[in-house]
């Protein structure tokens, strides 16, 4: 069955992940969640993205703080699509996270997205349109998020117009 695999650095980044966790539930898809460091677990990555891929693993999302170099070892050990959250904390508030996880050598691609909590829900949108380019039912469930998402703007719309006298 093809699966998210989302890896976290440590536990506390589970304040963040369990933002892409939410809309996986929402959308019903399926995923997993696992912590490993590519630097205080590096054969634990190897071995479980090893072993994810085999189980079905279409899309990695990896999601880490400061010397955030778990995206690229993720990417090292597999050819599916692997997408980085940075994440804030330490001296530089997540811009050593973006930038560790931004810069990878050619040919070895992460997609990064924003720093923080955009940054985990837009890895679960994009991972999620990964999986609708084979699953209908996914992908029809973006095109209706989609269409919710610009209705409410309207409605919010309308209500900021009546409010505001002309």
């Amino acid at each position: 069955m093809d699966f998210v695999s989302i890896i976290m650095g440590s536990k506390s980044d589970w304040v963040v992940v369990r933002e892409c966790v939410e809309i996986f539930k929402h959308f019903e898809a399926p995923y997993e969640v696992i912590i490993s460091s590519a630097h205080r677990s590096p054969e634990r990555t190897k071995n479980y993205v090893e072993q994810a891929q085999a189980k079905g693993a279409q899309v990695f999302i990896a999601a880490a703080g400061m010397a955030a170099h778990l995206a690229g070892a993720i990417a090292s050990q597999t050819c599916r699509p692997v997408i980085g959250v940075p994440l804030s904390g330490g001296a530089l508030d997540g811009l050593d996270a973006l930038l560790s996880t931004v810069q990878m050598p050619a040919g070895m691609p992460v997609g990064t997205l924003a720093i923080g909590k955009a940054g985990a829900i837009n890895a679960a949108y994009m991972a999620l349109q990964i999986l609708g380019l084979k699953n209908d039912r996914i992908y029809n469930k973006l095109l209706e998020d989609r269409l919710l998402k610009a209705k409410k703007l309207e409605i919010d719309s309308q209500e900021i117009e009546v409010k505001i006298p002309l």
